[in-house]
């Protein structure tokens, strides 16, 4: 089906394939993650507004894979990086911005003593791995199965359904374990005794951690011997400043950081204590570890962006802003499904400052054709809203939008509950990012 609001980046998607991998270089922003009758490709954004290249305009809840947490073009982070570009971006040493990051970081991350840029996750939270194997001489990792990615690299790929062209043999050493299920935790240790170099989880997504599970991972790790480490990607300067650590009152011994830290531009950050950290520098009489060492890690005006956000989010209110909207949010997004009797089927759960949307079908079990189906009717009512990412610039206003969308968005729903989803959807099911088979 043809859709005239969506011509140009009807092109730009069939050249795109043709030229990329995917279309895209981020699977989530693919093809098969959003329905057919969507924007696909997007040229501006200002606040928490973005424009197609077709000259549409959607309120925009992803905000860059949850990337922008002040919003787009916001001025205080965009006037320091054209600072910076101005300058030059990157130099043959060190530039003093990645001192002022560095103590900017550890001063506000109480477990970090030292502090190592790259740019992007998946580098951060490898290195974490690799790190932890060098610090403790092991070589198995523990992850949490429930959360869904940590690394594009082997040792967490090899874990997917998308394992082609990783051996057995380094998929084998990543061993999972449940959240909120302690007892899977500790049958790891007892299986692999002395050969747990790390645990690493994320310490909360839309579930809750139950009453001292959190504490009680890192007294197994300390018991043990082996290094926590939490990724704070989504979590960091979300759930609290930096993140979920501090809110739930457990230290790891490393953390990883990145997306809300920038702003949208690229930044991540490994951060840890100082005896672990050290392995991957100069001064030691240790075996070297080759921690990371990138080109583009610390280029100025990303660490500029660093900086400024980071600096507004210990000025401001940020944290209780994003909260406050995210609970009228979620108020209204019941009050609204709740009018329309549908309440038990297009949920929204989580905590206020990261919602979670729950798509569910006729059967209440969760549905990608039903979760479509939502993505679209959104889409026609301007709102993009593939997660709940809030930032700085969503307010009552944008709320106010959004519920009016999720009003009529809950019509096209209800149908599709009682004749079926085809009668409504338009084009195939979004799918799986991690799957066997295209």
């Amino acid at each position: 089906m043809k859709d005239e609001r969506f011509l140009r980046s009807a092109d730009l998607t069939k050249k795109a394939a043709r030229l990329i991998p995917a279309g895209c270089h981020t699977y989530s922003k693919g093809a098969d993650q959003f329905p057919q009758l969507a924007p696909g490709f997007i040229q501006s954004g200002s606040g928490a507004w973005v424009k197609d290249v077709d000259h549409n305009t959607f309120l925009d809840w992803g905000m860059g894979l949850r990337s922008v947490s002040l919003g787009y073009d916001y001025s205080r982070v965009t006037r320091k990086v054209m600072e910076h570009v101005c300058r030059g971006s990157n130099f043959t040493r060190p530039s003093p911005i990645e001192v002022e990051v560095a103590e900017l970081l550890t001063d506000i991350i109480p477990s970090a003593d030292m502090v190592k840029f790259a740019k992007n996750g998946s580098d951060v939270t490898t290195a974490a791995i690799r790190l932890s194997r060098a610090y403790t001489g092991r070589k198995r990792i523990a992850y949490c199965k429930e959360h869904p990615f940590f690394s594009f690299d082997d040792w967490f790929i090899g874990t997917t359904p998308c394992d082609n062209g990783i051996p057995d043999q380094l998929s084998e050493l990543s061993v999972p374990f449940h959240y909120n299920d302690i007892a899977s935790l500790e049958r790891i240790f007892q299986q692999y005794p002395d050969d747990i170099a790390a645990v690493i989880m994320e310490p909360v997504t839309g579930e809750r951690p139950a009453a001292n599970f959190l504490q009680r991972v890192r007294q197994l790790t300390q018991k043990h011997g082996a290094v926590l480490v939490f990724d704070e990607m989504i979590t960091g300067f979300r759930f609290g400043l930096p993140g979920a650590q501090t809110a739930f009152g457990v230290e790891p011994d490393l953390s990883t950081f990145g997306k809300a830290i920038g702003n949208g531009f690229s930044c991540a950050v490994l951060a840890g204590k100082r005896e672990i950290m050290e392995l991957g520098g100069l001064d030691h009489p240790h075996t070297r570890t080759f921690l990371l060492s990138a080109t583009n890690a610390a280029e100025t005006h990303s660490l500029a962006a660093v900086q400024e956000t980071v600096l507004e989010f210990r000025e401001k209110d940020i944290i209780g802003h994003i909260e406050r909207t995210g609970k009228k949010l979620m108020d209204g997004w019941r009050q609204v499904t709740a009018l329309h009797g549908i309440g038990r089927y297009l949920q929204i759960g989580g905590y206020p400052n990261s919602p979670v949307i729950v798509c569910k079908d006729e059967q209440e079990s969760p549905s990608l054709a039903f979760r479509t189906i939502f993505l679209q009717e959104m889409i026609r009512e301007s709102v993009l809203m593939p997660y709940v990412s809030i930032s700085y610039s969503h307010g009552g206003s944008e709320v106010a939008k959004t519920l009016g969308a999720l009003d009529q968005t809950c019509k096209a729903y209800k149908k599709a509950l009682e004749q079926g989803a085809q009668s409504v959807l338009v084009g195939p099911a979004v799918k799986p990012v991690f799957r066997k088979f295209n």
